[in-house]
């Protein structure tokens, strides 16, 4: 068995992303830059006005100063008539400055009178002005490769004149179930058998984070069978199947996967749940084998998985973030495992506590609905008393935050 730490720096050394795909701009929301984007002119591209208002030459004007009406600039159609000093232009915001001008005093300030106006207030050289390239120039670096394209970026490359964009693909991820006792969502368990409930929660999982989930169905405990299914799977980038990787009768994964050629780099991790984990690669492409209890399977998702799917789509730093906050009640201390106990977060007085799940259980559904977070417990770890800060591995926003 190997620690937690150790485990995760394989995974992360082993996973690499996936080749980079070039798409159009309005298509590559949610994907990870592959290449830099550069900017393909200045933003703004001219010097323009901040403010409805009056455009003039500053030339020392003063509160009272009078100032001639000679045109107006609208944006989309730019006055180019020159103003001269003594002269000043109306404007509204976006409008680029008139030859001549520098300055722009917003209508609030003068007061009109039939073709000029006089100034209410001092005006500032250069106030309410927005420069050429003020934003970015021409050739200036916007995003660096790892960024994740949101609505925000794609916003500032669209501005920047940009149309299609490097990025790395979205996953798509095989999913085997394993067990004689399981019966597909759907059907009535009949006598020692469970419903597949597995399978569903990693689709859900998956595309919440814009992977594409394959199921491969249930894969009966007989090795021939798993071949067949494993097989399938390879189309896939990621291979990830749940239950038959511990040391029962009926547990042929490992097995199975060997007999195709499969490179393991460890089995089994001392944490808790998920203590049964595989994980390698077969013919290239990243396997996990994770244990078949639901609460199990969901930890070793989020401990494990997520961060390797994070990284095949190209994320700089694929660690789940940490969020810390207060203990809200006594947690017993570590053993000879690194423990992690789902919480859900709630916030008291501008901070969050942790409130660990009364179901700890690698069987229990419950505290997979429940939780937000995972509070890791360190090995040989003393108790951690109610009051106590924490840090805890956010998987998700708590219910009602958005942001």
């Amino acid at each position: 068995m190997i620690s937690y730490d150790e485990a995760i720096k394989i995974v992360l050394d082993t996973v690499t992303p996936l080749p980079p795909i070039d798409v159009p701009l309005e298509a590559a929301v949610g994907h990870v830059l592959a290449e830099p984007v550069k900017a393909c002119w200045d933003l703004p591209p001219a010097d323009n006005s901040a403010m409805d208002g009056f455009a003039f030459a500053y030339a020392g004007q003063d509160e009272g100063g009078t100032l001639t009406l000679i045109g107006s600039a609208f944006a989309g159609h730019p006055l180019d008539q020159p103003v001269a000093a003594g002269e000043a232009a109306q404007i509204t915001t976006g409008a680029p400055l008139p030859p001549g001008t520098d300055t722009v005093i917003p209508l609030e300030e003068v007061e009109e009178r039939q073709g000029s106006i006089s100034l209410l207030k001092a005006p500032i050289r250069g106030q309410h002005v927005r420069y050429r390239g003020e934003e970015f120039r021409n050739g200036e670096e916007l995003l660096s490769p790892g960024t994740e394209l949101r609505p925000g970026e794609i916003a500032l490359l669209a501005s920047a004149g940009i149309t299609r964009v490097s990025v790395h693909p979205r996953a798509r991820v095989a999913i085997l179930s394993t067990g004689d006792e399981l019966v597909e969502l759907g059907e009535t368990p009949g006598p020692g058998q469970i419903v597949n409930s597995n399978l569903p929660m990693l689709c859900a999982l998956l595309r919440d984070i814009g992977c594409e989930p394959l199921p491969l169905g249930i894969g009966r405990d007989t090795p021939d069978a798993l071949e067949v299914a494993i097989r399938a799977g390879l189309q896939a980038d990621l291979l990830l199947s749940t239950g038959g990787v511990s040391v029962g009768e009926k547990d042929h994964m490992q097995e199975t996967l060997n007999r195709l050629g499969f490179e393991r780099r460890f089995w089994r991790a001392r944490i808790k749940p998920g203590k049964p984990i595989l994980f390698g690669t077969l013919q290239g492409k990243p396997v996990f084998g994770l244990p078949g209890n639901p609460a199990a399977t969901g930890a070793t998702f989020e401990i494990f998985v997520r961060p390797a799917l994070r990284r095949l789509a190209g994320q700089n730093d694929p660690l789940p973030p940490k969020l810390r906050c207060t203990l809200a009640e006594k947690v017993k201390g570590g053993n000879k495992r690194r423990n992690f106990l789902w919480c859900r977060l709630e916030e008291e007085n501008g901070r969050y506590r942790a409130i660990p799940s009364q179901r700890q259980g690698s069987g229990q559904n419950r505290s997979l609905q429940e939780a937000c977070a995972l509070l890791p417990i360190p090995v040989e770890s003393p108790d951690l008393e109610a009051g106590s800060e924490v840090e805890v591995l956010l998987l998700r926003l708590p219910p009602g935050r958005t942001c």
